[in-house]
């Protein structure tokens, strides 16, 4: 494949494309849990919960499917095995102990957490150090995303 001429360094590409790896990984696991919530929910909420959880699956997918592509934009390949993103994530792949929605809400919401903290350290080092503006932009519209979801979820939860 031809090189990417986007005014970023190779040296830089390729330390981008490592740091989009690992949100990659991270965003593939947060998948894997939400999927998995979606299926084993259980209780008397059963049927609203199963349909939220269904729409933060797909939003999950998309995010999964963006950020390879933009690791492909800057002529990597983008890690796509489960060993790949286990040995990346920050992420326990662990399920919730009881498939109810506080237990799954609380476990999802700190995994959303977990990535908002992480992207927001990630943003400056893109932009800053990696001189790529974009991809800072990117991270940061995924870190709203996530804080949206967050809020969501946090809604959800009594104290």
């Amino acid at each position: 494949m031809k090189k990417a001429n986007i005014g970023i360094s190779e040296k830089n590409k390729k330390a981008i494309a490592d740091l989009l790896s690992q949100v990659l990984a991270d965003e593939f696991v947060l998948y894997a849990k939400t999927l998995n919530t979606h299926w084993n929910v259980e209780g008397p909420d059963f049927h609203p919960v199963h349909l939220y959880l269904e729409t933060l699956y797909i939003q999950q997918q998309k995010i999964v499917d963006t950020v390879a592509e933009k690791i492909r934009t800057l002529g990597h390949y983008a890690p796509a095995t489960l060993t790949d993103y286990l040995e990346r994530t920050q992420l326990s792949d662990k399920a919730p102990a009881k498939n109810d929605s506080q237990s799954i809400f609380a476990a999802l919401l700190k995994d959303h957490e977990s990535i908002i903290v992480s992207l927001r350290e990630k943003i400056d080092t893109t932009s800053e150090d990696l001189k790529a503006d974009g991809i800072s932009d990117y991270l940061t519209g995924l870190m709203e995303q996530h804080e949206k979801t967050a809020w969501m979820l946090r809604a959800h939860l009594v104290k």
